[in-house]
């Protein structure tokens, strides 16, 4: 019997280097499946459809919101952001680890309806090197990185609603630290309840045996 996979959700602030975590993951290990967002927000340069994200307009997505297509969504700087169900249900049966890269508020709407899903949140090592980061991409402005900045002391206060907290200040080492973290909730009581409920009723087999 299939063990069922572990939805895996990573927060973190805008700049802590989450997409680069999750692409080093599913490049290193295969027990990986990453869900793709849908939002409402414009393609940076070098982001492809289906690939980064499902890229659609407000009306689109609000149609989906209406018929339940999404897990969870969220606004987020004037854009829409959502996981669609049918992807992640389907990958979870057939036994994958599904990743959703996505931000606080949408974490915890996911924690209220998979309360065996994993929440991790990615931080850098401290608030001056965020904005280091931020500011080294290059691709916004000195207005949109104060909003960012602002944002995330606002998601700073929800830190405390994630099972772990994983600081990214060397790239290699957090895609391990994470893996490992996944490796070890994999063998939560929680999420082994075939297996629990196998060996149990072949105990209770022989306990019949032994009356």
């Amino acid at each position: 019997m299939t063990e069922k996979g572990i939805l895996i959700v990573i927060s973190g602030f805008s700049g802590a280097g989450k997409g680069t975590i999750v692409k080093r993951l599913l490049q290193t290990y295969d027990n990986y499946a990453l869900s793709v967002s849908m939002t409402t927000r414009p393609p940076r340069d070098g982001e492809r459809e289906g690939v980064e994200y499902f890229f659609t307009d407000r009306e689109h997505f609000e149609a989906e919101i209406e018929r339940s297509g999404l897990i969870e969504y969220a606004m987020y700087c004037g854009n829409y952001y959502g996981t669609p169900r049918a992807y992640v249900e389907e990958q979870l049966r057939a036994g994958k680890d599904v990743i959703l890269e996505i931000e606080i508020q949408g974490a915890l709407k996911i924690k209220e309806q998979f309360p065996e899903s994993l929440l991790v949140f990615v931080t850098p090592p401290n608030a001056k090197e965020l904005e280091r980061r931020l500011v080294g991409r290059g691709t916004e402005s000195q207005e949109v990185i104060q909003k960012r900045l602002a944002r995330a002391s606002e998601e700073s206060e929800g830190m405390e609603s994630y099972d772990y907290i994983v600081v990214n200040d060397d790239l290699e080492k957090c895609v391990e630290e994470l893996n490992c973290l996944v490796d070890a909730a994999r063998r939560a009581p929680v999420r082994r309840r075939g297996f629990i409920k196998e060996i149990r009723d072949e105990l209770k087999g022989f306990a019949k045996g032994a009356e």
